[in-house]
């Protein structure tokens, strides 16, 4: 019999039998499975024959398997679902078994238990809930969920392993919210940077349309370029003939108290003379250059 595996949990009433063909105490002959009546064999309304699992009772466990069919009127309304064999029912309950009788001492015929179903058998039955022998209702009722430490091996592996995995899983998910989260506060910056090559670009946009316009100025307006360039050559001559009109350094000289002259004009009459002509060629060239 394994227990390694349980397939099914539940609660139901139970009471108990002992059906050997003798006839004592409603003996209503060999049990339904053909296997000889022996302790551990427990008959169900429903279950099918061969099944496995085991009882506990106030702390006590036993184990059984269905062999026979029944009880009979007594399951009807999901009230008593399981028989035991009588003699693991005294044990249970804590009392003794009358080989003479087949009763349990002490008057107590049905017990609440906690079942569970570990292999079910391959004889004839009905897996799942139990159901009174006349089949009229299922007594989903009499099945709950398994408890943790009554889960299958199987299942506490591979809950185990997928707490690992949310484990190993839990920093990366984190680290990918991270990175996510710092994206979104890079992308502000980033778009006030892309702003200044734009900027920048518009400016030097505007500077070669305004370099464009003063060529397109020039080019279509040459008269007008030529006199302002006459017009800022004239000072220059102007301070020529000043100078040329000046008295010579000489005139400016005097004996000092040391002996020494003061220093003589940087420009001579002669001097004077090539300066003017000088700037007044360059004028003429300009004005000719602009005129073509």
């Amino acid at each position: 019999m394994s227990s390694d595996s349980p397939v099914q949990h539940g609660n139901v009433k139970a009471s108990y039998f002992w059906d050997d063909g003798s006839g004592i105490n409603g003996d209503t002959g060999a049990p339904a499975s053909g296997e000889p009546m022996q302790k551990g064999l427990a008959a169900s309304p429903s279950w099918p024959l061969g099944t496995e699992g085991y009882v506990e009772y106030n702390g006590k466990k036993a184990e059984f398997f269905i062999g026979d069919r029944g009880p009979g009127d007594p399951a009807e309304g999901c009230n008593v679902l399981l028989d035991l064999d009588g003699k693991t029912f005294a044990e249970l309950v804590g009392e003794s078994w009358n080989d003479s009788s087949y009763t349990v001492s002490g008057g107590q015929g049905h017990i609440d238990v906690k079942y569970t179903i570990t292999e079910w058998g391959d004889g004839n039955g009905t897996e799942g809930a139990p159901r009174p022998m006349s089949g009229s209702e299922v007594c989903d009722e009499a099945v709950s969920p398994l408890p943790e430490e009554e889960k299958p091996a199987e299942d506490e592996q591979a809950r185990a392993d997928q707490a690992a995995a949310e484990e190993e899983s839990e920093p990366a998910a984190k680290e990918e919210e991270q990175q996510a989260q710092d994206q979104e506060e890079q992308a502000p910056a980033a778009g006030s940077d892309d702003q200044g090559p734009a900027e920048e670009t518009g400016v030097q946009a505007e500077t070669a349309a305004n370099d464009l316009s003063g060529i397109s100025l020039a080019s279509t307006d040459l008269p007008v370029a030529a006199g302002a360039l006459t017009l800022a050559v004239l000072p220059a001559l102007a301070v020529a003939v000043l100078f040329a009109k000046r008295r010579p350094a000489a005139d400016y000289a005097g004996d000092g108290e040391d002996g020494r002259h003061r220093a003589p004009s940087l420009l001579t009459a002669e001097g004077r003379q090539q300066v003017f002509t000088s700037l007044k060629d360059r004028a003429a060239r300009l004005r000719d250059e602009y005129m073509r």
